[in-house]
């Protein structure tokens, strides 16, 4: 099984305002480029998120994970009416582990920063994807809040846009995946 952290940051490492608002992202929407999401959407079998990024997801017009199955992270007692909606209320590590029995192998970790940072304590991502803003917010939800366990990568590549996006790869050192 593959964990990929697909997720875009603010030039200064945040991923949310402090309120959790996601609307500076938009500073670099263009109709004609979806900078790899389409593809990378695609090639995912399930979804990982903490309860704030799923809370995020409900406000919007339409559910943004069609189509995938949604294992959301949380302590609290929420509610869903979406079949391909489950709550987890066990550790990060025990969950893969029976995500990965149900089939999965390539999940996406969607976010927030708390959740990325209990998967980086076990060494649980294998490919990050991270997609930096030209914006500074200086202040806001971080994107490895810390206190942040140290992780080592090997740089895969980059990508330049001209939208000024910048999209960088890195896949875990000695991951046992291999792509």
């Amino acid at each position: 099984m593959k964990v990929t952290l697909y997720i875009a940051t603010s030039l200064d490492g945040y991923i949310a305002r402090s309120n959790g608002g996601i609307d500076w992202l938009s500073i670099v929407e263009a109709q004609e480029e979806d900078y790899g999401y389409a593809t990378f959407y695609d090639s995912i079998d399930a979804i990982v998120l903490g309860s704030k990024t799923y809370e995020l997801g409900l406000s919007f017009d339409q559910w943004p994970y069609p189509d995938k199955k949604s294992f959301v992270f949380t302590q609290r007692d929420l509610k869903c009416d979406r079949e391909d909606v489950v709550f987890v209320f066990d550790t990060v590590k025990h969950a893969l582990e029976n995500i990965k029995t149900e089939g999965f192998k390539n999940i996406w970790l969607v976010g927030g920063g708390a959740l990325i940072n209990s998967f980086l304590t076990h060494s649980l991502i294998d490919e990050y994807i991270i997609s930096i803003i030209p914006i500074i917010l200086g202040d806001g939800i971080r994107l490895f809040p810390p206190p942040t366990p140290e992780e080592k990568l090997e740089f895969i590549n980059s990508k330049q846009y001209p939208s000024g996006l910048i999209q960088l790869r890195y896949r875990r050192k000695q991951s046992v995946y291999n792509s």
